[in-house]
């Protein structure tokens, strides 16, 4: 396991929770954590698999009630260990990687309607994303005598508080581009 391969912690992170099954795994990311962390089945499995041979996961063989095999892993006492030296580790890379502001960087070469168009996709996700991320944080506020929810409490507001923040520099953006271009 590569320690630029973030995948293995954010999968060791979920399984630190509860066993998980792939297609879990990737629902999780989805859900859980795709407002900030992207993961495909792609990089997934492969994960999974290099991270059984190294003994940070293990699988768990269960039959559903259609009989058909549905493999769930488990992190083990060494992948709580490797979890837990990432947590501790000092260096975290935080890149952002926005398509939108690679378009609007090169949209000199288009006319100012198809930047602003750019920038409404942009804003109208971020309102449906924003909406989400409230109705986990009124969730979350009822549940804060429980540790890991103060945690994901935490990773909510910052959501909530950037989103806002991209909510106003559309406006601004789009104000700019009318008046100057």
């Amino acid at each position: 396991m590569g320690k630029d391969r973030k995948i293995d912690m954010v999968i060791l992170g979920l399984l630190s929770h509860e066993d998980l099954t792939g297609y879990d795994i990737k629902k999780q990311i989805d859900e859980a954590i795709g407002f900030f962390w992207k993961g495909s089945f792609g990089s997934i499995y492969p994960a999974l698999s290099d991270m059984e041979k190294n003994g940070f996961i293990k699988k768990l063989p269960d039959k559903n009630s259609s009989g058909r095999e549905k493999i769930k892993y488990r992190i083990t006492k060494q992948g709580k260990e490797v979890l837990a030296d990432w947590l501790k580790d000092e260096q975290a890379s935080n890149d952002l990687k926005y398509e939108t502001l690679l378009k609007l960087y090169f949209g000199g070469a288009e006319k100012k309607e198809v930047s602003i168009h750019n920038i409404e996709l942009f804003e109208k996700q971020i309102k449906s994303d924003l909406q989400i991320l409230k109705f986990y944080q009124s969730n979350l506020e009822k549940v804060l005598d429980n540790k890991e929810h103060v945690h994901y409490y935490l990773t909510v507001t910052f959501g909530i508080d950037t989103y806002e923040a991209y909510l106003k520099w559309c406006s601004k953006a789009k104000k700019l581009l009318n008046e100057k271009c």
